[in-house]
């Protein structure tokens, strides 16, 4: 096949068959020349909105390719790479007891998954219920308030990215086709193809619950094994190798590999890793708010348009540095999306936002965030922890356990609102009017206004005064980071931290990708025999 770049087109002309014209005209041929077209890459580009193109690169299969290479042949005309990821099986240690994930969020599942597909069989424990029992049991909390420690929006099957925006963008550099492979498997389980190509893509918590189930049943299918309510307790180490785990306070299981993929927000299985003497270290990390502007707002400034047929809700990234020297930046921006009650805590309370597939609430939320580090808190490895705990009490005490939320001129006042603008509160959970002042150190506040005030710059209208600010976000990522070497292993043998709980991931993709490199890994040593 032949890869073309830079193949423009108008979004109002978008469509197959001009795609086709475009890139038979690029290589000097008839479109019916074309046997076969895969879009590789799609973005878009506004830099003369309200005059938008989509700007493809796009994998052809024609005939004579090597005359057409070398007539045409340059930079954005070259034949295609192979791009396949493999997995390679080279370990010939036996497993004498199968491996054991711990956690199914996506850095579990992707690892569960490769190592089911080579035969390993592992055995998955999730301290939460399974996606359907989960979906009910949050929406119960959301009407009532009645909090399930154990299944929440943090825990339960998917982790916490079920109840999210389902964003699958990622920095990570993929020469080895990780971020394909991870793709590849969320299409094999029900995900659109466009997710293989889009230049932010998405899934939306709604459409990504069903893709969970589907990817439980083919690890299911391959031999693996899931256990719901199930919740890690105790390790048992003998001569520096893990022997065993413990399960709800009584149960032992024995293996060689524990995997522990627990996510950012498992805070006893933290203190219960770290009394064992797992080695580990503070991390940095952030903390805020979230900002609720009107979604058509939003659009006018991306696109210039409010709307169009052929674009989704639209999408913004910023980032500031503050007086105090600290970074601010927007962070799981969620278009046509709602602010939903994340905590996992009684007493405590943490917010998040999530929006369905179509994006289509009148809403556009972010969260607004200000870096902290081990300066801020204390060296101690759990230090960062009670650190966010202080916060989530402040918020759920403002709030009388309630989301507290503020209309931004009065959050610059520091009073508290008492009706809302025209910004619609878009909320999961119950809200009610508080100071979010009183929630933050003044360091965190004053950094936040002055970056809304210069957000205001970039769109115009961030600013406003009845954009509504809610608290608290505090489960931006871990702010644990476990001490992992070359091989992937802590300093007790067999055990392998994993994705965003273990320091090494931001979000679904990255998380996927770094449950994937521990398959691998396995795999280097293990026979799957």
């Amino acid at each position: 096949m032949i890869r073309l770049k830079q193949i423009k087109i108008n979004i109002n002309e978008d469509s197959i068959d001009n795609l086709k014209i475009k890139c038979s005209k690029k290589l000097h041929i008839k479109p019916s020349d074309i046997n076969d077209l895969i879009i590789h890459e799609m973005s878009l580009d506004a830099r003369r909105k309200p005059e938008l193109y989509f700007v493809y690169t796009i994998d052809i299969k024609v005939n004579n390719e090597d005359n057409l290479l070398k007539k045409y042949g340059c930079n954005e005309i070259y034949k295609t790479p192979k791009e396949e990821y493999v997995f390679n099986v080279t370990g010939n240690k036996k497993l004498e007891h199968r491996p054991i994930i711990v956690g199914s969020g996506p850095a579990g599942l992707f690892c569960a998954y490769q190592l089911a597909e080579y035969g390993y069989k592992p055995i998955i424990i999730e301290r939460g219920e399974d996606v359907d029992n989960r979906v009910k049991t949050v929406e119960e909390f959301f009407k009532t308030g009645n909090l399930k420690t154990n299944s929440n929006v943090q825990f339960g099957e998917g982790g916490a990215g079920t109840f999210s925006d389902g964003k699958l963008v990622s920095q990570v550099k993929d020469s080895s086709f990780r971020r394909k492979r991870v793709f590849d498997i969320f299409i094999e389980c029900g995900a659109d193809k466009k997710i293989s190509y889009e230049n932010k893509p998405h899934i939306g918590t709604d459409l990504l619950r069903n893709i969970i189930k589907n990817m439980r049943n083919k690890i299911i299918s391959m031999g693996g094994e899931f256990h719901y309510n199930t919740c890690l307790t105790d390790i048992k180490v003998d001569n520096n190798h893990v022997t065993s785990i413990q399960v709800n306070n009584d149960t032992w299981i024995d293996t060689q590999v524990l995997i522990i993929a627990i996510g950012h927000s498992a805070r006893d299985t933290f203190k219960m890793l770290y009394d064992k003497k797992i080695s580990m270290q503070p991390k940095p990390f952030a903390v805020g708010v979230r900002i609720l502007h009107p979604q058509e707002m939003i659009n006018k400034n991306q696109y210039g348009l409010s709307s169009h047929d052929k674009l989704g809700a639209a999408s913004y990234k910023l980032t500031f540095k503050s007086s105090n020297g600290r970074g601010v930046y927007s962070f799981c921006m969620c278009p046509g999306g709602y602010v939903v009650n994340a905590s996992s805590e009684i007493g405590r309370l943490a917010i998040n936002g999530m929006s369905n597939n179509a994006r289509d609430t009148k809403c556009a939320n972010s969260a607004l965030i200000v870096t902290i580090t081990p300066d801020d808190y204390g060296t101690n490895p759990l230090d960062g922890i009670n650190y966010q705990k202080k916060l989530e009490e402040s918020a759920y005490n403002i709030g009388n356990g309630m989301i507290p939320i503020q209309l931004y001129k009065d959050y610059k006042k520091n009073i508290v609102s008492t009706k809302l603008g025209s910004v619609e509160a878009i909320f999961k959970g119950k809200y009610t009017f508080s100071n979010v002042n009183d929630i933050f150190p003044e360091y965190i506040n004053t950094s936040l206004k002055e970056a809304i005030e210069y957000f205001d710059t970039k769109i115009k209208g961030y600013s406003r005064d009845d954009a509504i600010v809610a608290g608290v976000e505090s489960r931006t990522s871990s702010p644990v980071r476990i001490i992992r070497d070359e091989n992937f292993e802590s300093n007790i043998l067999g055990l392998y931290p994993c994705g965003e709980g273990a320091g090494y991931a931001g979000g679904i993709t990255s998380a996927a990708i770094d449950g994937i490199k521990i398959a691998e890994q396995v795999a280097r040593i293990y026979t799957n025999r």
